[in-house]
């Protein structure tokens, strides 16, 4: 990683192939990404999926909550008519430790499986826990990680405001913070980065802001399209 920055994928490639699948994550890893953002929830059975919407409607050929569905079920069901919806340990396997992967808490009661999982392949597969963030919107998943594994790294999200998010930061020892790009002055990058803070701003397409979010000097650039980063 000899960028000044990390270059996230964006569920994937999310520009070039359906979000969150399989083959938007090996496409992002073809990119030569340093790592790779996706979202999880808790289905119906208990396993992590990974998945955007808290319903199916927008992405898949079914219908109502991700959370009241099985894993069964959702394996039947197709993305954009053509791809599966995976279970993050499938996202981890095709991975196989070559970026880090940014785990976006989406769904209620995400941070106990999450950890469950962190950990497994800490000790059975052989990452570590730098290959790997966990962030959110939701403050209370993120509490909730960091009372189960004070190891594993977090990043808070914000829409809302830098200093804010630095200010929760600070209660679970996040190591980063995750703004909308349209938050951030080179002022404020800065001051968080001053704070110890690593900045990971999302989500960053076009070449003009991605120029703009560069010159801010921030730590990474989670895009939809990572090949331009």
């Amino acid at each position: 990683m000899n960028n000044p920055f990390l270059k996230i994928g964006h569920r994937g490639a999310k520009g070039y192939v359906p979000e969150n699948t399989l083959e938007s994550i090996q496409k992002a890893l073809e990119q030569q990404v340093d790592g790779i953002e996706i979202d999880v929830h808790v289905c119906a059975t208990g396993e992590l999926v990974v998945f955007h919407d808290f319903t199916l409607d927008r992405m898949t050929n079914g219908t109502g909550e991700i959370g009241k569905t099985s894993l069964s079920e959702l394996k039947q069901l197709k993305v954009n008519n053509r791809f599966s919806i995976p279970t993050l340990e499938e996202v981890l396997d095709v991975i196989d430790k070559t970026c880090i992967l940014n785990i976006e808490l989406k769904g209620r009661n995400t941070a106990l499986a999450c950890c469950e999982v962190v950990q497994k392949y800490i000790k059975e597969k052989k990452w570590d826990y730098s290959h790997f963030i966990v962030s959110s919107f939701q403050h209370h998943e993120l509490e909730a990680i960091y009372k189960l594994d004070k190891q594993i790294p977090l990043g808070v999200l914000t829409k809302a405001s830098v200093t804010e998010a630095m200010e929760f930061a600070k209660t679970i020892n996040a190591m980063a913070i995750h703004p909308n790009f349209a938050l951030l002055t080179s002022e404020n990058v800065k001051m968080a980065q001053a704070n110890g803070y690593k900045v990971y701003t999302w989500t960053v397409n076009d070449r003009k802001t991605i120029k703009r979010m560069k010159r801010y000097g921030v730590d990474g650039i989670i895009s939809d399209v990572p090949d331009r980063l």
